[in-house]
């Protein structure tokens, strides 16, 4: 059985210093055990350990270098945000928090909060945040929910509050204030106290020329057949601003119930993308139900809602698709239909999957597999002419693959093969150098040991 949620309401490449050739290391290793280091330990010794990438017990991962701002209780004491700055703040299970955004008049600004509950907190379907933002009179310029839906799984979730700039509302310059609180039921159930928060402001620019003011009318709709193959391991990351890229094709990892992991599909201006995701079955007799068990959302690149899916899973693979989007075009925002709306600018849209924590319960810890089977079709095209820069100024370019990605079939969870990748020839010739001296020590050390032995 397959269901589709609608859980949203209303509306630096860090593998190129991965690796640290240096010779005086090298030399000092092999000067320690010449005889005993085979190369592949040698280049093991020499490799980082993988960072870690989740924060804390929650299992997400906050940007490395996110500011912390503290919510104020109302309006006179919010703090400042600034856009193209990263922020971790937290959020009672009573009462709203409240932050400080100066706009210009002609700039469109996002404002992404991801709310992060504990790993082991309880949570009802309908439970969830609400961000809004509002002028200095009080008019709510736009407003946006995220709840936890069917699955009843802690797990990140995000809402969008946003200023539209050109509309008849909030269409000065001025203060502005990000509103962020909690949607609760009242269930008993729900765990109370506070969770984590990560605010990530962006602003878009005005158009330098008028464009088009109504949405495509024609478009592709038709689904496609999902791509096939073997899938290249491809390990996630556990936020957005760790989400590992995915390009084109077939990928597989692993996931255990509770886990969220995150992946970004570069999409450039005039581009299609299509995702489908399977869950695996498990190994062994399977008996019972969970429902909404695994979720498949995504998320545009200002991590706003464009749409999910939930499979329910009986213990047998079972595999679903996302609506089919038009192509990225910056005329999609004014469509009715929200998903339409949402892909509105070219850049990172991330894939975002959850197995819930029911999951153990029947079926076991895991892990269990599964592959997204990712296309990007069409031509990419300049897109709009903005009069400016958006903040960040690199949030609407669609990322390249970079050159670990390009051959993660060869080995994407294998930190050398990773490593070796990324750093390119003049790792691979550093490589050679310390092999080379580890093949030469190792013969003088032999050399030395066939001289001391008594002669017959």
């Amino acid at each position: 059985m397959i269901l589709r949620l609608r859980t949203a309401g209303r509306r630096g490449d860090r593998t190129a210093g991965a690796l640290r050739w240096t010779a005086r290391p090298a030399l000092l290793l092999l000067r320690r055990a010449p005889a005993v280091l085979a190369p592949a330990v040698l280049l093991t010794a020499l490799l980082p350990a993988p960072s870690a990438v989740a924060d804390g017990g929650s299992g997400y991962a906050f940007a490395a270098h996110a500011r912390t701002v503290h919510g104020a209780t109302g309006t006179a004491d919010a703090e400042p945000l600034e856009p193209g700055t990263v922020y971790r703040s937290s959020l009672p299970d009573k009462g709203a928090r409240y932050y400080r955004l100066e706009l210009p008049a002609a700039e469109t600004a996002y404002v992404p909060v991801t709310a992060v509950p504990p790993a082991d907190a309880t949570v009802s379907a309908s439970d969830g945040i609400a961000v809004s933002v509002e002028n200095a009179n009080g008019t709510s310029c736009d407003y946006q929910g995220a709840r936890f839906g069917a699955g009843l799984s802690p797990r990140p979730i995000t809402a969008v509050g946003r200023r539209d700039a050109g509309r008849a509302l909030c269409q000065d310059a001025g203060t502005y204030y990000v509103v962020v609180e909690r949607l609760v039921t009242g269930s008993k159930t729900t765990t109370p106290g506070s969770w984590d928060l990560e605010i990530a402001p962006i602003t878009e620019p005005a158009l330098a020329r008028a464009g088009a003011t109504t949405a495509p009318q024609s478009w592709d709709s038709a689904s496609p057949r999902p791509l096939t193959g073997d899938p290249h391991r491809r390990t996630a990351g556990a936020g957005f601003s760790t989400a590992r890229t995915l390009g084109e094709g077939v990928w597989g990892t692993d996931i255990t119930p509770g886990q969220t992991l995150y992946y970004a599909v570069p999409v450039d201006w005039g581009q299609q993308l299509h995702a489908t995701v399977d869950l695996g079955s498990t190994s062994g007799d399977a008996h019972g139900y969970v429902s909404a068990a695994l979720n498949l959302s995504l998320y545009n690149p200002v991590r706003g809602y464009v749409d999910d899916i939930s499979l329910g899973y009986d213990g047998t693979q079972k595999s679903s698709s996302l609506d089919p989007l038009p192509p990225v075009a910056y005329a999609n925002r004014y469509a009715v239909s929200g998903e339409e709306n949402a892909v509105r600018f070219a850049g990172a849209y991330y894939l975002v999957v959850h197995l819930t924590g029911q999951t153990s319960d029947t079926f076991g810890q895991g892990p269990y597999g599964v592959t997204l089977r990712v296309r990007v079709d069409g031509t990419p095209n300049s897109g709009p002419a903005y009069a400016g820069s958006p903040v960040p100024k690199d949030v609407f370019d669609a990322p390249a693959v970079d050159r670990g990605d390009l051959v993660s079939a060869a080995g994407d969870d294998d930190p050398a093969m990773r490593a070796l990748a990324a750093a390119g020839i003049g790792t691979g010739t550093a490589l050679l150098l310390v092999l080379g001296v580890w093949t030469l020590t190792a013969r003088r050390a032999q050399t030395r040991v066939n001289a001391q032995k008594p002669t017959a």
